[in-house]
């Protein structure tokens, strides 16, 4: 197995860093954590870090700041700016001062992780999924490629069917509830007031791509979530 890429996350609402984290740890990056612009940049001097994901606002030196002084110390650190929505002065300005890309919040969790993946693409340092192969029923899960295969059939997987099947397959013989499916797959941190839905029709899509067994191999368990046998 590769080693995990680091990804350095400075933001100063504790919600906000806590689940950018948690979502980099499922996806298999190793996060690091800095509330306040000076620390983050402390620590990304370094150099230890893939990518540096950077708020604008922040406390003790704002993220263009240290954006800027990051480009002038290191400057092929990749840096991904965090920048309210419509905050087109400070995208502008993120640009002049070196960001190689930004994300509007709110954002979706899909988008961040797409950009995070161009940006290290770009970069030359993008990581590949290694997370192990396994079994569900007569398909062979592949993340490396992104498909599940049984004889001869493959089937193409979508990044969040490839996290739902993973999750799943990890709590074997569990019930994961929805809202842990909202938490570590769509990287919602209040799901108090989300509907769930939306993982209805993402399992239901995915149950029909595993064919006649798919029902079996991902059981509903009314009230509380999905169980894999």
């Amino acid at each position: 197995m590769s080693e995990k890429l680091e990804i350095l996350v400075v933001e100063d609402e504790p919600a906000i860093r806590e689940g950018l984290c948690d979502v980099l740890a499922f996806h298999g990056y190793q996060p690091t954590a800095a509330a306040a612009g000076d620390a983050g940049l402390a620590l990304a001097e370094s150099g230890r870090f893939a990518l540096v994901l950077l708020d604008v606002m922040l406390p003790g030196m704002n993220g263009l700041d240290v954006c800027h002084a990051l480009r002038a110390r290191r400057p092929f650190q990749p840096i991904v700016m965090l920048t309210a929505k419509g905050a087109e002065n400070d995208i502008v300005e993120g640009f002049r001062r070196g960001a190689d890309d930004y994300v509007p919040k709110p954002f979706s969790v899909r988008e961040l992780l797409v950009r995070i993946e161009a940006v290290l693409r770009r970069s030359g340092r993008a990581a590949l999924d290694d997370r192990p192969r396994f079994r569900v029923g007569p398909w062979e899960v592949q993340p490396d490629a992104r498909q599940a295969v049984s004889g001869g059939t493959a089937i193409e997987l979508t990044p969040r069917e490839l996290d739902v099947l993973t999750l799943l397959a990890r709590e074997r013989g569990r019930v994961v509830s929805r809202d842990r499916l909202l938490q570590d797959v769509w990287g919602f941190g209040n799901v108090e007031h989300i509907h769930t839905r939306t993982i209805d029709m993402h399992v239901a899509k995915l149950r029909k791509k595993l064919g006649a067994e798919g029902e079996a191999l991902i059981e509903t368990v009314r009230g509380e979530g999905y169980r894999m046998p």
